[in-house]
């Protein structure tokens, strides 16, 4: 019950967006009872940011499947990392970043905002393993995490669908010359 509720959660949410459903709706579509909705979820917050959790650990979970398949040295794998995002912010589904609309809905409920950050800390400590960086040298890593959030942005608000790939050409000439490892 509890991942019937969660995936049309998802479904819902994603497509209409967190505030335009109401609790009653999802808990219609999912085909359970209320209490049953409350047994799993004490409030619609609990549910959405289980909701996001659910998709972060998704996403990172297809993500770096995808990009260790694709590519077996660092710089290799940084690039299929765009290529991942490319697919995704291509597609004629895409309505934007999930944590990025919720983040506008939900400006100041700890428990989502709390999702948020998990869901924000993952790209850098991805980038940094991918390519092999000590914690401390951040530059390149902050520059490669900007572009995936400006493809992001310009996928949704421009609806560019060759966001991705723009950043991606970006990418590849920040790991011909890498960055300083100190931050302005």
């Amino acid at each position: 019950m509890r991942e019937r509720l969660l995936a049309t959660a998802d479904l819902l949410f994603y497509a209409e967006g967190i505030r335009a459903v109401g609790i009653d709706r999802v808990i219609n579509d999912a085909n359970v009872s209320r209490s049953t909705m409350y047994v799993h979820f004490r409030t619609k917050e609990d549910l959405v940011a289980a909701y996001l959790r659910r998709r972060t650990d998704t996403w990172r979970a297809h993500v770096e499947a995808e990009v260790y398949a694709r590519a077996g040295d660092p710089g290799g794998r940084v690039l299929a990392l765009f290529d991942v995002f490319h697919e995704q912010l291509s597609s004629p589904a895409y309505r934007g970043c999930p944590f990025v609309n919720a983040a506008a809905e939900y400006p100041h409920h700890d428990g989502i905002q709390a999702v948020i950050a998990y869901h924000r800390q993952w790209l850098p400590d991805l980038l940094r393993r991918l390519l092999q960086r000590p914690s401390g040298d951040d530059a390149l890593v902050a520059a490669l995490v900007q572009l995936i959030d400006g493809a992001i942005t310009a996928a949704h608000l421009d609806r560019d669908a060759h966001a991705a790939a723009t950043a991606r050409s970006t990418a590849a000439l920040l790991l011909d010359r890498p960055l300083a490892s100190d931050r302005p």
